[in-house]
């Protein structure tokens, strides 16, 4: 499905930083003109709010589109309606992501460089290409990067209903690798315990059974942390960790600092890591090596070993006139703390599904 060259793109703009409901408005951009030399132009069909998106609209996050007129959005899934000259790996009606942050994919169509996107197949579906480029690459690299890891060894993490916490879990599976995984108590704790062990976790439990229940387990001590919480949730998981293991931080949702005890340090040997997809592991693969990642998320995906998230889409831009539907999107985000990703749709009522 090609864009009707007439169509007037709409995208999610703002001047200054703010709260996104304050600082956003949806706009009319300018008309596409004929793409340039490594240029293509792209209809964009889903694309997610991510907590990286929302900190960038509040000013909080290191990467930004240019201000004022900047339009946010760092992930999603566009098609290739137009390819102008001296462009190569990508073809009209190819779907596309982007491999460089900050690309503004809260909008229905745009002019890109060629060389800022790759192309996914459809056969993976619409949400897993929506959502490939930030959450299952992070749980690649992370596993891939700090320890040595084989099949039988042992990670452990925090947040782990998290979209990055399901994705540690199922590629872990998948590489024969054990997972303790932390989550909070919850009404439908036996639910979300059923879930997570269907996509292959090994123990799942709480901060206050987490001695116990590993002790019961029989699984060795974890070489490798991941952490996304902070705090508390934090020292449990270094408190676990095996002799030289490593707790990597790739986030902080309860905004509390990672306390670093001593005893955990001097003798345990315990290090402390960061990890930034979008900056420094960027920055250091290269776009052949970002491209390379995303190649092994498609593997995995069409092997079976990853499942595409649940979407819980919301209208852009509808075709009926509502202006202001983008809000109910930012609305769901700030109820909802685990199910489905909210993402906008663009896609039209199923002109992008695969």
């Amino acid at each position: 499905m090609s864009t009707n060259a007439s169509d007037t793109p709409r995208a999610l703009v703002y001047d200054t930083p703010g709260e996104p409901l304050d600082a956003l408005s949806l706009r009319e951009l300018p008309a596409l003109t004929p793409p340039g030399p490594g240029q293509v132009h792209l209809r964009f069909l889903s694309s997610p709010i991510n907590p990286s998106d929302i900190n960038t609209v509040q000013g909080k996050y290191p990467l930004m589109p240019t201000l004022p007129g900047g339009v946010p959005g760092h992930e999603g899934v566009a098609e290739v309606t137009a390819v102008g000259p001296q462009v190569s790996g990508l073809s009209v009606g190819d779907w596309a992501v982007p491999i460089k942050p900050a690309q503004g994919t809260w909008r229905t169509a745009g002019t890109f460089p060629a060389e800022h996107w790759h192309a996914v197949p459809r056969d993976i579906g619409l949400a897993a290409a929506a959502t490939i480029c930030i959450n299952p690459p992070t749980a690649l690299a992370m596993l891939e990067n700090f320890i040595a890891l084989k099949p039988g060894d042992t990670v452990a993490q925090n947040g782990a209903t998290s979209a990055v916490g399901e994705a540690v879990i199922q590629i872990a599976r998948a590489r024969g690798i054990k997972t303790i995984n932390l989550i909070r108590e919850r009404p439908d704790m036996e639910a979300t315990v059923a879930r997570l062990k269907a996509l292959g976790a090994d123990l799942v439990t709480t901060e206050e059974r987490l001695k116990d229940d590993l002790k019961a387990s029989g699984l060795p001590a974890p070489k490798l942390g991941f952490n996304c919480v902070g705090g508390n949730a934090a020292q449990a998981v270094t408190r676990i960790l095996a002799d030289g293991g490593v707790l990597v931080t790739y986030g902080g949702m309860s905004m509390q600092p990672v306390t670093a005890g001593t005893a955990a340090m001097i003798f345990k040997d315990i290090s402390f890591r960061g990890f930034w997809l979008s900056g420094r592991w960027a920055e250091t693969q290269g776009a052949d090596g970002r491209r390379a990642a995303l190649d092994a998320i498609v593997a995995l995906y069409r092997s079976g070993a990853l499942q595409a998230p649940q979407l819980a889409p919301f209208p852009l831009a509808p075709s009926g006139g509502d202006a202001a539907a983008w809000r109910r999107a930012f609305e769901h985000v700030a109820q909802a703390h685990r199910g489905a990703k909210v993402v906008f749709d663009m896609s039209g009522g199923g002109g992008g599904s695969a």
